[in-house]
């Protein structure tokens, strides 16, 4: 990532940056969505350990549930970020009947990593344990992340079936039923980044040095050290003139899954920059509805 993410992705619409605020994104969703906010994961009063529920309206059996996790290097913006240019393509899973759940996690200049990977996988905990009061289906999860969120829904995927005590906050290893992984334009290997010799960008943020100067540490937080045979299937976004994460991270990732023989669709979004409005549109929205529902199919 160059110079802290171009400011830490400030080209991310400013009304999706501020904290604990009315939902935004309610207008985009389907009309009848139930909406459960700002629910606490972690039974502490942290702001970053909360989470929203979008319930797909009138369905009966239980619901397959796709955990969101936002983008911003680690260090911004919050559960409603990508959703505010992603509305098309979130409304769509919803009327697949789909469960939306869009968690935040500490940042990096809160707590080094791996303490955003214990994040995502106790909100997922959570979401095991109350599954029946919202009425979802925990044998039945995916996983969409983007840029640094994309990173660790890669990272959530590829390493539930290593048992890394350290990534689970009381070292207790749990296992999720994960499905199906989407990973919209995520770091997959630190150091291979254009910025991993720069102590101060967001990857060195992450860890706590650069991954250059502490490549066991970036190798911990890589995605692709945990690629096996026995991981999920991954749809994969990257854009062709991404000048903030190399589409050669994707790249990557690809090729070990294929290697190892695990189920991989990359799409280079042609002419597409690291985020925005054109991975939104309607042949890549149905990309990733046929994906899901492959995928998440109780046949």
């Amino acid at each position: 990532m160059k110079k802290l993410g171009l400011i830490l992705f400030l080209m991310v619409p400013i009304a999706w940056l501020h904290a604990q605020k009315a939902n935004p994104v309610l207008k985009l969703l389907p009309e009848g969505t139930r909406v459960i906010e700002n629910v606490t994961y972690a039974q502490d009063t942290l702001q970053k350990h909360l989470l929203d529920i979008y319930l797909p309206k009138k369905v009966s059996e239980k619901i397959p549930v796709l955990i969101l996790i936002h983008g911003g290097g680690w260090v911004v913006n919050d559960k409603y970020a990508d959703i505010g240019y992603m509305g098309n393509t979130v409304s769509a899973i919803l009327q697949a009947g789909i469960a939306v759940v869009s968690i935040d996690y500490r940042f990096a200049t809160q707590a080094r990593f791996p303490a955003q990977i214990q994040d995502c996988y106790q909100a997922m905990s959570f979401i095991v344990r109350e599954s029946a009061r919202y009425n979802l289906d925990p044998s039945r999860f995916a996983i969409m992340g983007f840029s640094a969120g994309g990173h660790l829904a890669s990272l959530a995927g590829l390493a539930n079936n290593h048992g890394i005590s350290s990534f689970y906050v009381d070292g207790n290893v749990k296992s999720f039923a994960i499905k199906a992984v989407v990973d919209y334009y995520g770091p997959t290997e630190l150091t291979s980044l254009g910025s991993s010799e720069d102590p101060k960008a967001p990857e060195a943020l992450l860890i706590g040095d650069s991954p250059v100067a502490r490549p066991d540490l970036a190798n911990i937080a890589s995605p692709v050290s945990y690629v096996d045979k026995n991981d999920p299937p991954f749809l994969i976004f990257h854009g062709e003139k991404d000048q903030i994460v190399t589409n050669r991270q994707s790249k990557l990732l690809s090729s070990w899954l294929r290697i190892a023989g695990v189920k991989q669709e990359l799409i280079i979004v042609p002419d597409a920059p690291h985020f925005g409005k054109m991975y939104d549109v309607d042949i890549y929205k149905d990309k990733v509805i046929h994906f899901l529902n492959v995928h998440l199919s109780n046949n």
